[in-house]
């Protein structure tokens, strides 16, 4: 099983883009898929609820739910047998001991960034956090960088890219400031899920980060390749 984080400590960044974009991509690959919300703002869940039945199956976990107790129910986070990937997509404002916990329970983790110069100030504190604090590279957590809502040829977007190669993160992909993702979240899936032609840059973004987290290279799939 491998877990991944979707996480900034900024919100409105688009962690929950991020989050079911993933688990969609996963699914259509024929990964059993679990996607935990654990934002009180249930994001993800509003999305995962909108979900046609015909489409890849995602578990879906209320994981910001708590029960009459002081502890989380235990059967909400009960994950299907064999679950292969698990998208955990977090509140904003994590920070000192709660970054610690969500860093010690994953393998990956990505953050979501808007190339806008008060967002990469946020980001830039933020991933040093994860560094300092959360000591990713020391538990062997890789990370890595999803720029949202971004214009290449910005000198913000140049400022983003050079901030990253200072700390040495990989930006894994540039998700463009498009209706298709409006369109699709309010369908229940994901942008690379559309048969639309117009989305093809969108979904060869994505098949990018999933080559990351992979490790290898990956093909699109047969509905992918012959969208019309």
């Amino acid at each position: 099983m491998q877990r991944i984080l979707v996480l900034n400590s900024k919100g409105g960044c688009g962690k929950t883009t991020v989050a079911t974009n993933l688990a969609s991509l996963y699914a259509g690959y024929g990964f059993t898929t679990a996607l935990m919300d654990y934002d009180p703002q249930g994001s993800s869940m509003r999305w995962h609820s909108q979900r046609p039945r015909d489409n890849p199956v995602i578990h879906g976990v209320r994981a910001w739910q708590r029960s009459s107790g002081a502890q989380t129910s235990a059967w909400q986070l009960r994950l299907p047998p064999q679950t292969e990937r698990v998208i955990l997509d977090a509140p904003a404002g994590v920070s000192g001991q709660q970054l610690v916990n969500y860093v010690q329970r994953v393998d990956t983790i990505l953050v979501p960034v808007l190339p806008s110069p008060i967002d990469i100030h946020a980001a830039t504190h933020f991933i040093k956090d994860l560094l300092l604090i959360g000591k990713v590279r020391t538990a062997g957590v890789r990370v890595g960088v999803v720029a949202n809502r971004a214009k290449k040829n910005t000198l913000v977007y140049q400022s983003l890219e050079r901030f990253l190669k200072s700390l040495r993160l990989p930006l894994l992909g540039t998700l463009r400031d498009t209706q298709h993702y409006v369109h699709a979240v309010e369908r229940g899936i994901g942008v690379h899920e559309l048969w639309d032609r117009r989305v093809e840059e969108d979904r060869r973004q994505w098949i990018n980060i999933l080559e990351w987290l992979e490790d290898e290279r990956v093909e699109m799939t047969a509905q992918q390749r012959h969208a019309p």
